[in-house]
C-alpha cells in the first residue's frame, strides 16, 4: 500500500470515530429525554477507486415497532380504565361512605331513628320536628348529590372539548412531520431528530386514542386506530361544541350534548368500535353519557323510591287523590314520566317544613289537617315509620327489582356503584402492571449507558489507532523530503 493510500485510510477511519463518538455522546445526553430513540452508526467498506478505508454508511434510528405499539396501547388502557375509575370514586366519595353520618343509608337511618322517637312521645313537637329535620337533610344530600353528578358531566364534556382540539393539533404537526421528513428522506437525510419528534406527539395521540403506524415509504407514517385510518395525508379536521352547563336531561341522543365529528362526519360513540375508541377520549365520552347517566338514574329512582313510600295510599288519608304528598315533586304532585331530575327537584312539603310556615304537627294528624288533633294519637307517624321499614320492589326501573327497606335502597344505590368501581379498579390494576411491564421493556432496548460508554472506549482506541497511522505516514513523508 503506498503512503498516500494508507494516510488517506487513517483519514477515513478518522472521520469515522470522529463521527461515532458524536453519536455516542448523542445517546448519553439524551438517554432520559422521552421519545429520543438510539442511535447506531452503521459502518461499510469504501470504494476501491476512493482508495479503500471505511465509510458512514448510515445512522439509524433504532426502535422495535412492535413493543412500541404495545406499549402505547396500554398507555390508551391506563389512561381510559383512570378516567373512568377516577369518576366512579369521586361520585361515592359524594353518596358519602356508610357510618360517615353524611351518607345517604345513614340519613335515611336518621329519619328512622326520629320517627321511632316521635312515635314514642307524639305529643312533643320538639320530636315532630327532628323527623322534618331529619327528611330535609336527606332531600337536601339527595339534590347535592345530584348536582355534583351533573358537575362532574361537565367537567367530562370540557375534557372531551380539550381532548379533540390537542388531538387535532397533534395530528396536524404529525403530518407536517411526515412531510418534512419525506423531504430530508430524499435528500439522503436520516431525520433522525424530527423522528423523536413524531414519535412524541404520535405517543401523546396514542393515550386519547390508541394508534398503529402504517408504513407509507420514504420515513412517512399512517396512523390506524381500532376504527379506521386517523392519519394519511392531510390531517383530519374536527368539530366538537362543549356544553357549559349540564342537566339530567342532557343526553347526546336528544341531541342536547355534542357528538364528534371529523372531516364532516359524525363519529357513532354508541360503538363498541370506533374511530376514537379505547383511549382517554372514549373514557370521557362515556362518563359524559353512560356512567354518570347511569348514577344520576339510579339516585333519580332512589328519590322516587322515597317520595312513593310517603305517598302511598293510606300513609296519610287526609291527601285528597293526585295531591302532593309529605315529599313533593318541586312543590307539586309527582308524575311517573317525569323521574328524570326527580333528585334534583324532590322538596319537603310546605305543609310541614316550618321555614316554609308549615306546621310540624301537620306529620302526626296529616297533611289536610285544618287543626291540631289529639296529642297522644301517634298512628300517622306509625303510617310514616312502616311505610319507610317496610320492603316493597321499587316503581323505577333504574333499579333492582328486589323488595328493600328504604335503608336497604339507599345500601343498594352505595353496592351497586361500589361493584362498578371495583371493576374499574381492576381493569385499572391491570392496565397499570402492562403498561409498567411494557414500559420497562421499552426502556431496556433504550440508552444503556454502560454499554455506551465502552463503545466510547473503543471508538477512542480506533481514533488512536488511526492517528498513529497518519503520524508515521508524516514520518515517512518527512523522511522522503530530507533526501
Amino acid at each position: 500500500m503506498s503512503i498516500s493510500g494508507a494516510l488517506a485510510n487513517a483519514l477515513s477511519g478518522l472521520n469515522a470515530a470522529s463521527r461515532s463518538a458524536s453519536v455516542v455522546s448523542d445517546n448519553l445526553a439524551n438517554a432520559l429525554t422521552e421519545g429520543f430513540g438510539r442511535r447506531e452508526v452503521e459502518l461499510g467498506t469504501r470504494a476501491s477507486g476512493a482508495g479503500g478505508g471505511v465509510q458512514i454508511v448510515s445512522v439509524d434510528r433504532v426502535r422495535t415497532l412492535t413493543l412500541l405499539t404495545d406499549q402505547r396501547a396500554a398507555s390508551a388502557d391506563l389512561a381510559g380504565a383512570d378516567t373512568r375509575s377516577a369518576f366512579l370514586a369521586r361520585v361515592q366519595d359524594l353518596q358519602g361512605e356508610p357510618g360517615s353520618g353524611t351518607a345517604l343509608t345513614d340519613l335515611v337511618s336518621g329519619v328512622e331513628t326520629a320517627l321511632v322517637a316521635a312515635l314514642a312521645r307524639p305529643d312533643q313537637l320538639a320530636r315532630q320536628t327532628q323527623v322534618v329535620d331529619a327528611l330535609s337533610q336527606l332531600v337536601t344530600r339527595i339534590a347535592q348529590t345530584s348536582d355534583s353528578i351533573q358537575v362532574e358531566r361537565a367537567r367530562a364534556d370540557a375534557g372531551i372539548g380539550q381532548a379533540v382540539a390537542q388531538l387535532e393539533t397533534d395530528l396536524t404537526q404529525i403530518a407536517q412531520l411526515n412531510t418534512d421528513i419525506r423531504k430530508a428522506t430524499m435528500r439522503g437525510d436520516a431525520a433522525n431528530a424530527l423522528k423523536d419528534t413524531r414519535q412524541r406527539l404520535v405517543d401523546r395521540v396514542s393515550e386519547l386514542v390508541p394508534v398503529r403506524e402504517v408504513d407509507r415509504g420514504l420515513g412517512m407514517i399512517a396512523l390506524m386506530s381500532e376504527g379506521g385510518l386517523l392519519l394519511d395525508g392531510t390531517a383530519p379536521t374536527f368539530d366538537f361544541q362543549t356544553t357549559p352547563v349540564i342537566t339530567a336531561h342532557h343526553t347526546a341522543g336528544a341531541g342536547l350534548l355534542s357528538g364528534i365529528q371529523v372531516n364532516g362526519q359524525p363519529v357513532d360513540l354508541t360503538r363498541d368500535k370506533h374511530l376514537l375508541s379505547g383511549g382517554r377520549l372514549a373514557a370521557m365520552v362515556s362518563v359524559r353519557d353512560d356512567l354518570s347517566v347511569t348514577a344520576q338514574a339510579q339516585l333519580d329512582g332512589f328519590a322516587r323510591d322515597l317520595l312513593d313510600r310517603v305517598s302511598a295510599s293510606g300513609v296519610d288519608p287526609t291527601v285528597a287523590a293526585g295531591a302532593p304528598g309529605l315529599l313533593t315533586d318541586g312543590g307539586g304532585a309527582f308524575l311517573a314520566a317525569n323521574e328524570t331530575g326527580l333528585s334534583q327537584r324532590l322538596a319537603l312539603n310546605a305543609a310541614v317544613n316550618p321555614a316554609q310556615g308549615g306546621q310540624v304537627w301537620r306529620l302526626r294528624d296529616g297533611l289536610g289537617a285544618a287543626a291540631p288533633g289529639a296529642v297522644g294519637d301517634g298512628a300517622g307517624l306509625a303510617r310514616l315509620r312502616d311505610a319507610m321499614a317496610n320492603a316493597h320492589p321499587p316503581a323505577s326501573s333504574a333499579l333492582s327489582g328486589a323488595s328493600r327497606t328504604a335503608a336497604g335502597q339507599a345500601a343498594d344505590l352505595y353496592t351497586a356503584l361500589g361493584t362498578e368501581r371495583l371493576s374499574q379498579d381492576t381493569a385499572l390494576a391491570h392496565a397499570t402492571a402492562r403498561h409498567a411491564g411494557l414500559s420497562e421493556a421499552l426502556q431496556a432496548e433504550g440508552v444503556d449507558s454502560d454499554r455506551e460508554m465502552q463503545k466510547l472506549l473503543l471508538i477512542e482506541q480506533a481514533y488512536a489507532a488511526n492517528a498513529r497511522v497518519i503520524s508515521a505516514a508524516q514520518g515517512m513523508l518527512d523522511t522522503l523530503l530530507e533526501i
